[in-house]
């Protein structure tokens, strides 16, 4: 199957954190689209969970991201797959959808990291972050070259519902149309 597959999906949330947003360029766009995935998560019913990198230092997710329904990994390792126990959370067949900062450096680390797991690994560009444009895009083409996929919240959202018949399919709609 070359679609997300909504039974076998898993969103992580990389390292929103409340010190490190404000150097994010575009990162308002980033947090926006990272909620719209939470929410449809919700509605779908897919599990997911968040990560904070070295939050003494970069603070706690930010405000605006719902940290609390879901479980969270700190971290000091950039790449979390590092960090004891955490690949035993995610399923070997699970289709991992990632979202998060700086993409450049821990979700980059972490997508090579599920990757080198043999986890199926989606990149959702329109909610990722760095300060730097070209950083990011620098990451997303190194991401892809490995075997990642690159998509957006928009494309992520239709694949989980998979169907106009689905129950919540009306309640996605209005998700996207909040751009």
């Amino acid at each position: 199957m070359l679609t997300i597959d909504p039974r076998r999906s898993l969103l992580l949330v990389v390292d929103f954190q409340s010190r490190l947003m404000p150097a994010i360029d575009a990162g308002a766009v980033a947090i926006r689209n990272a909620n719209r995935l939470i929410e449809m998560a919700g509605l779908a019913g897919i599990p997911f969970m968040f990560t904070e990198q070295n939050a003494k230092g970069l603070g706690p997710t930010v405000k605006e991201l719902p940290v609390e329904k879901g479980p969270l990994v700190h971290k000091q390792f950039f790449d979390a797959c590092r960090e004891n126990g955490f690949l035993d959370r995610i399923p070997a067949d699970a289709h991992v959808v990632v979202a998060g900062c700086e993409a450049h450096v821990c979700v980059q680390q972490t997508v090579l990291g599920l990757l080198n797991a043999s986890r199926k690994t989606y990149v959702v560009r329109d909610a990722l972050g760095s300060r730097s444009p070209e950083d990011k895009e620098t990451a997303i083409r190194r991401m892809e070259r490995h075997g990642a996929e690159i998509v957006t919240t928009e494309m992520v959202v239709f694949e989980w519902l998979q169907t106009a018949e689905h129950r919540n399919f009306r309640d996605a709609i209005a998700l996207i149309k909040e751009k």
